[in-house]
């Protein structure tokens, strides 16, 4: 495995530390990557988190889990290991793990985006010995379009609909996903925005945070009746499609926003009228790319294609093998967990779906 780095049931370790990154299940003490329910799991002792991570963190915990923060780059010694955190460009406060011990550097990068992007710190690659990178795009059709263009095309869909007297319904994960497509609206806005209860709670969080975003308005103010709400565009959680929260908006074209919508078929699983390739994570290209940047000699890929990553890294004279994991990335979700409902926690408020 790693002279660091091992699993046990709860997740991964670090024996030298008395630690877990990302664990499974509650452990005494936990260094967190960033705040999607895959990687931040309730009910631990103690928390490290970046500083920039903080506002979402404590949104997903509640006001009584112990949070410690540390900005990036700044080193802390856990049970005598070095351990520091460094920007992955996901969302809001994500991080990749650094840690040092008896000469030998791991480094874990949860989920990662290897663009830049306006709602989180870019992507740093980090020197290491051994690497831990998530492959839940690790396959050569992964490749995302210019996030401009991106935006271009959402802003023409959106438009098209206020021009048919539809409401355009963006779907798009709650946490990070939104926030990102928020920053991408036109400026000045066309029209006014509106956002699910789920959304709009962790988008305070952002601009708590210093996030730059657009206005927007809580779901439960628009009225149909209102012309000033007409031609809106709603931002929601994609649990909301086939609920009845959607009838408030009348006449609805949808769309979803999401890496998955680079393969043909999906829009039409996902039961969209619009699918924009989007995503939040690494594709082939800055995988690839990524790896070799820290140098790194050992590589265990986890979360995703793993056994494709690892096979491509052998090919090129590297060690490796996949890391296993409680979690695996589907077509539901970017951020997909088998035992915890992320989704139902994004929704768990005054507007909850059936």
């Amino acid at each position: 495995m790693d002279p660091l780095l091992s699993v046990d049931p709860c997740g991964l370790y670090c024996a030298a530390g008395d630690f877990h990154v990302d664990p499974w299940r509650p452990v005494p003490r936990a260094v967190v990557t960033h705040a999607h329910g895959d990687h931040l799991t309730r009910g631990c002792g103690r928390y490290l988190v970046a500083h920039d991570g903080r506002t979402v963190t404590a949104v997903r915990l509640g006001s009584d889990a112990r949070i410690q923060t540390a900005p990036y780059g700044e080193t802390l010694s856990i049970n005598g290991v070095t351990v520091s955190l460094h920007p992955a460009g996901h969302i809001l406060g994500s991080a990749q793990v650094r840690i040092e011990h008896a000469g030998h550097v791991a480094v874990v990068t949860g989920d990662f985006k290897a663009a830049p992007g306006a709602t989180a710190a870019a992507f740093e690659p980090v020197p290491c010995h051994t690497l831990v990178p998530e492959s839940t795009f690790a396959l050569p059709i992964y490749r995302w379009p210019d996030e401009a263009l991106v935006a271009a095309d959402i802003a023409a869909w959106w438009d098209d609909a206020r021009q048919r007297g539809r409401t355009a319904v963006l779907f798009a994960y709650a946490l990070g996903k939104a926030q990102r497509l928020l920053a991408l609206l036109p400026d000045p806005l066309p029209g006014p925005v509106f956002t699910h209860g789920a959304v709009e709670r962790l988008t305070e969080a952002y601009r708590h945070a210093g996030v730059h975003l657009p206005r927007t308005h809580h779901a439960s103010s628009y009225r149909a009746d209102n012309p000033d709400h007409a031609g809106a565009l709603v931002v929601a959680p994609p649990s909301t499609r086939a609920s009845p929260w959607l009838r408030r908006f009348g006449d609805v074209t949808t769309a979803f926003a999401s890496g998955w919508m680079r393969v043909r078929g999906t829009r039409r699983r996902r039961a969209v009228d619009r699918g924009f390739v989007l995503s939040d994570h690494a594709d082939w290209p800055g995988l690839l790319r990524a790896i070799e940047a820290t140098g790194a000699e050992r590589v265990l890929p986890t979360h995703g294609y793993t056994e494709v990553l690892a096979r491509w890294c052998r090919e090129c004279g590297l060690d490796a093998e996949p890391l296993p994991t409680a979690y695996a990335a589907t077509l539901d979700d970017e951020e997909a967990t088998p035992t915890l409902d992320d989704e139902a926690h994004d929704t768990g408020d005054d507007e909850a779906t059936p």
